[in-house]
């Protein structure tokens, strides 16, 4: 049942994507063109998505924190840090960079896969690459990063 109630939010969201138009780079790079708001060529539709999507959020968190576990699972996983550190400035600069020179962010780039276009296909595989980089630089940082016993504490 939890796999097929998945399923459903899934497709709810990428079909919210598609209909707002998220899935399409060309709409977001028109909202991320910030040199167009004089001229009239500026799209604020993603603005208004946005707003949307926190909003829906914040009432989602609020109501569904409410209860004692969820509803597929025996607890909530939350994140718990709250540092913000050079990695996470750097991720956040990177998907920046990369939302703004292409358009496109995963979720709405998986489901652009399903229009065949040869931009997403790129972009899914260019992203899944760089997140293998990312796991075995973690990974290799980890293995040769020094621990308590070894650094004389």
């Amino acid at each position: 049942m939890a796999i097929l109630a998945q399923f459903a939010i899934g497709l709810l969201f990428g079909l919210g994507l598609v209909l707002s138009g998220m899935s399409n780079p060309a709409t977001v790079l028109g909202f991320l063109d910030v040199s167009a708001i004089g001229s009239g060529a500026w799209d604020p539709r993603l603005a208004f998505v946005l707003v949307g999507a926190v909003g829906v959020a914040a009432l989602g968190y609020r109501a569904v924190l409410q209860r004692q576990h969820p509803v597929f699972a025996d607890a909530f996983h939350l994140p718990t840090a709250t540092a913000i550190d050079a990695r996470l400035a750097f991720g956040a600069a990177i998907f920046g960079v990369g939302w703004g020179l292409v358009g496109f962010c995963p979720g709405p780039a998986f489901v652009a896969l399903g229009t065949g276009a040869p931009s997403a296909f790129l972009f899914v595989a260019a992203m899944l690459v760089g997140m293998a980089a990312a796991r075995a630089l973690a990974a290799n940082l980890s293995r040769n990063r020094p621990g308590p016993a070894a650094s004389g504490a």
